[in-house]
C-alpha cells in the first residue's frame, strides 16, 4: 500500500469507527461535545454515512485510486471552513470545530503523501 493510500485507509478506519459510534450511541458522542441528548434520528443518519464514507475510503485505498486521494485532500479540507462558517453564523456551538480537525490533519497528511509519493505520478489537482 502507497503512503497515500495508507493515509486513506487510516482515515477511512476513523470514519467507520466514528461512524459506528455515532450510529449506535449518538447520545455518548453528544455528551461528549456537551451537546444535549436527542431522541432525534438524524444523527444516527449522519453516524451511517460516516460509515459508508469510511467503507469507500478503505476500498479506494486497498484499490489504489490516486486521482480519488487528491480528491479527498479538498473535500477533507473543506470541512473545517464549513463547520467554522456553522459557528460563525451561529447556527452551531464553537465545539463542533473539535470535528474538523481529524479532517484537516488527515487531509495535510494525504497531501504530503501524494506529494512525496513518486511511484504513481499523482498531483493534487
Amino acid at each position: 500500500m502507497s503512503a497515500p493510500a495508507r493515509s486513506l485507509y487510516v482515515f477511512g478506519v476513523y470514519l467507520l469507527l466514528f461512524g459506528v459510534v455515532v450510529l449506535v450511541r449518538p447520545n455518548a458522542v453528544l455528551a461528549l461535545f456537551g451537546v444535549a441528548p436527542t431522541t432525534e434520528p438524524w444523527l444516527r443518519v449522519a453516524g451511517m454515512f460516516a460509515v459508508f464514507f469510511g467503507y469507500y475510503y478503505c476500498r479506494a485505498a486497498r484499490a489504489e485510486l490516486r486521482q480519488f486521494f487528491a480528491w479527498t485532500v479538498q473535500v477533507r479540507l473543506a470541512a473545517p471552513i464549513v463547520f467554522a462558517a456553522l459557528v460563525v453564523g451561529g447556527v452551531a456551538p464553537p465545539v463542533l470545530l473539535l470535528l474538523g480537525i481529524p479532517d484537516a490533519l488527515a487531509a495535510v497528511w494525504t497531501a504530503w503523501a501524494i506529494h512525496v509519493d513518486h511511484r504513481g505520478g499523482t498531483r493534487l489537482p
